[in-house]
């Protein structure tokens, strides 16, 4: 396993949210990493962490017990966040231009910064990163400090949740050049960041619409199998995809019902073989966050499960089942991922990970 010569110093911006709370408890025996900083908005600031939650732990596992105490910064108080720590998580809920500015203020004061936010996904040298997938755009994080005017700081963000249950199965398929793609994804409660008790009427109920969430699934993928092209990165141009997004009743894990056509069409033996080939950096790395094996097949009719498998590989895994061909496209099959963990909080800690393997964070 890769190891760190010394723990590097973690904040977590956003800290009294469901995904700062997942955060931490990822973080409390992190090998990598020590939090040293917990922000959150002006009114949580100057309160001690347990103080600033109100009682709104939301996580099952118990709070961190040396994290209880930490007296809350100031989200916007980007200098005292430097002085305390060598990189930041970024989880606030904010407007878009509002999270823009907060993690631009974070890079310019030499703060790298690792967000879960959407709001930089396509800033064009902002990588957008499933580290597995397509390690090699952190190389833009040069061009971006050039912009930015930085020696240390910038910023790398995750994608949406929901591509994570099908985007690691289609990317060791691109070889057989896909042309349309339909994904439906079922997705938890826990991606509005709510529970039932705060959600009732999801109760034995389904809506078919998440918004927003259908748009980023369809383009999304296309900038995670991009390319750098003048210091910026260009989307793929195909495949097509097409997208419906429905919440659920499950308290965790997204799965997605996908249909895929081809110009070269895979047999269903190579498609098998490619699923349970496929790892990235973070496995031959051995980072402590990266599943083995990447992607799970399940043989049975009836997997993956939600409730069953999302915590495979730790909540990091992906997992499929149900690969046949279709009588319209020429295959389907079902994916699961767990949004909070692979598609949220661990996402963007394999992510640290990764840039601090590879010496990003100095």
């Amino acid at each position: 396993m890769y190891q760190l010569s010394k723990k590097l110093r973690a904040g977590v911006v956003g800290a009294t949210g469901m995904v700062g709370q997942r955060f931490l408890t990822l973080l409390a025996e992190h090998p990598f990493f020590e939090v040293t900083a917990l922000a959150a908005s002006p009114r949580s600031a100057g309160k001690t962490y347990e103080e600033a939650l109100e009682g709104r732990w939301r996580i099952a596992e118990p709070m961190p017990d040396k994290i209880k105490d930490m007296v809350v910064i100031d989200a916007s108080n980007a200098d005292a966040l430097a002085d305390a720590c060598d990189f930041v998580f970024c989880a606030v809920d904010m407007k878009k231009d509002q999270v823009i500015e907060l993690e631009n203020s974070y890079a310019k004061a030499e703060l790298p910064v690792v967000s879960n936010n959407s709001a930089n996904r396509w800033t064009p040298d902002v990588p957008m990163i499933i580290p597995e997938i397509n390690d090699a755009h952190l190389a833009v994080i040069e061009n971006q400090k050039k912009r930015l005017g930085t020696a240390r700081g910038f910023i790398a963000v995750k994608p949406n949740c929901s591509i994570q249950s099908y985007v690691p199965q289609l990317t060791p398929l691109l070889k057989y050049e896909p042309t349309n793609i339909v994904a439906t994804t079922y997705q938890a409660i826990s991606g509005a960041g709510k529970s039932f008790k705060e959600w009732p009427e999801m109760v034995d109920n389904v809506i078919p619409y998440i918004g927003g969430e259908e748009e980023k699934s369809e383009k999304e993928p296309l900038r995670v199998w991009g390319h750098i092209e003048n210091g910026t990165i260009v989307a793929a141009s195909s495949p097509l995809i097409t997208t419906q997004c429905i919440r659920v009743p499950a308290t965790d894990g997204h799965m997605a019902a996908v249909f895929m056509s081809f110009k070269k069409k895979p047999s269903k033996e190579e498609i098998l073989a490619e699923w349970a080939s496929f790892a990235g950096l973070p496995q031959k790395l051995e980072l402590p966050s990266a599943p083995k094996p990447f992607i799970t097949y399940f043989d049975e009719e009836n997997r993956p499960q939600t409730g069953l498998d999302r915590m495979i590989g730790g909540g990091m895994g992906i997992s499929c089942g149900r690969l046949r061909e279709d009588t319209l496209f020429d295959y389907k099959f079902v994916g699961l991922s767990h949004n909070t963990l692979r598609g949220a909080a661990g996402g963007g800690v394999l992510t640290a990970e990764l840039l601090a393997a590879l010496g990003y964070f100095g």
